[in-house]
């Protein structure tokens, strides 16, 4: 018995259990007590027998003497769970103390081989029709409404106690991964052949256009300067502010035309250059290379960084404020999904065996798995308690209904005595 290890769960003789202690007491005062009183009517029996009273101080006594016999070895029986009788070394007594940590160990495999089979389990959750269950009970608003409570709260607390240092460092660090992992050119390549050939485009070349001319219209004379600037010394002034004037003219011409003529041959080039990057995005490798090494540029930059990794702050507001608005679109859509989830459990006999599939699977695997670390669990605690608080825990649980043995043998013996006296006198004449 080894009583070194320390004790898995706390394990301790409490207040109520010497309130149950105290009606064991008074049961053995009972029993006991009966003891006593068939000793008594023995003994006066007896007496009454040799004063020479016939009849019935022979059937009295032989009950009586049986009934203590009884009592005795019951005594014994029940006095020998828990301590030495007499304090006597018995063997085979003080069962509990000093056999606490085999009754574990039985105990555990006990509970493994019966209850921890794949099988029983199996057997028990198919009884149980939990996907029919859960459907009826998911269906009920008042059930969605505090599951769908409950998830928000363990939502926001996973959310709550997550470092944003450390979530913004992984997220950062894997959308840099997955960026530079994966090939854009052809998903672009792909994308804006698609655009310019349902012309999704044009919209974007009048806006341009648009603000072209516009801007053109405002800074007319920053664009003659610029002209001018650019002349060579020795042309007169004059001459430069007519080049100047006729390249503005020629230039804001060209710019109101591209805006007001879809069918603009700048226009048409434009879309042919852009029809021919396109198909140079998907099928000329140095473009292609060269797009990912502007692609590798840019998510190493510093203000990429930051963008991606304060993407996790504005997220994880949303979704808390989200997850604390019981009338926010997550929580109706969550509950309505759980109200949804639940009417087909409780109707459709397929998705019911699914969902008890699934669960008696996972069950069993937990089960037949772990099964040795359970059993252990059980045999490692009862080693781990104290003997003497164990059998005094024991006693004072179970002690009551071992005293209606005592009680039950001294009556049982008492009646069998009888039995055999009368048999053997009617027998015997």
């Amino acid at each position: 018995m080894n009583q070194s290890k320390t004790p898995l769960v706390a394990f301790s003789y409490t207040a109520a259990d010497e309130e149950k202690r105290r009606g064991v007491r008074r049961m053995k005062l009972m029993a006991s007590g009966l003891l006593l009183l068939v000793a008594v009517i023995y003994t006066l029996a007896t007496w009454a027998r040799n004063s020479g009273v016939t009849g019935w101080p022979g059937y009295v006594a032989a009950a009586a003497e049986a009934g203590m016999v009884g009592a005795l070895a019951d005594w014994f029986a029940v006095t020998a769970l828990f301590r030495r009788p007499l304090g006597l070394p018995i063997p085979h007594t003080a069962i509990i103390p000093t056999k606490k940590d085999q009754l574990g160990a039985s105990l555990g495999s006990f509970v493994g081989e019966n209850f921890l089979s794949g099988d029983v389990v199996r057997a028990r959750l198919h009884a149980l029709s939990i996907g029919r269950r859960l459907g009826a009970w998911l269906a009920e608003p008042a059930h969605a409404d505090r599951v769908t409570a409950e998830l928000s709260t363990a939502l926001r607390g996973a959310l709550t106690v997550l470092r944003d240092a450390d979530v913004q460092a992984v997220v950062g660090e894997a959308v840099t991964r997955r960026a530079e992992a994966a090939e854009i050119a052809p998903g672009l390549g792909k994308t804006l052949e698609k655009v310019v050939s349902d012309g999704a485009h044009h919209g974007a070349v009048d806006l341009v256009c648009n603000r072209a001319h516009d801007w053109l219209v405002l800074h007319a004379d920053s664009i003659m300067e610029a002209v001018q600037g650019g002349a060579p010394g020795w042309t007169p002034r004059f001459v430069d502010r007519k080049v100047g004037e006729r390249v503005y003219k020629e230039l804001l011409r060209f710019v109101t035309e591209m805006r007001d003529m879809p069918a603009h041959p700048a226009r048409g080039a434009l879309d042919r250059f852009l029809t021919d990057f396109a198909s140079d995005l998907q099928a000329d490798t140095d473009t292609r290379a060269r797009v990912e090494r502007l692609k590798s540029e840019l998510v190493a930059r510093p203000e990429v960084q930051d963008i991606i990794a304060s993407a996790w702050a504005s997220v994880r507001a949303m979704v808390i404020s989200a997850a604390e608005d019981e009338r926010s679109e997550l929580r109706l859509r969550a509950r309505a999904s759980l109200l949804a989830l639940g009417r087909r459990l409780a109707t459709d006999a397929r998705l019911q065996a699914k969902v008890e599939g699934w669960a008696e699977d996972a069950v069993v695997y937990v089960v037949t798995t772990y099964r040795a670390e359970i059993t252990s669990l059980i045999s490692e605690t009862v080693a781990g308690w104290d003997a003497d608080q164990t059998s005094r825990k024991i006693e004072a649980h179970i002690g009551r209904d071992l005293q209606f043995i005592r009680i039950n043998g001294t009556v049982v013996g008492a009646l069998a005595g009888l039995l055999i006296y009368t048999v053997s006198r009617a027998v015997g004449g």
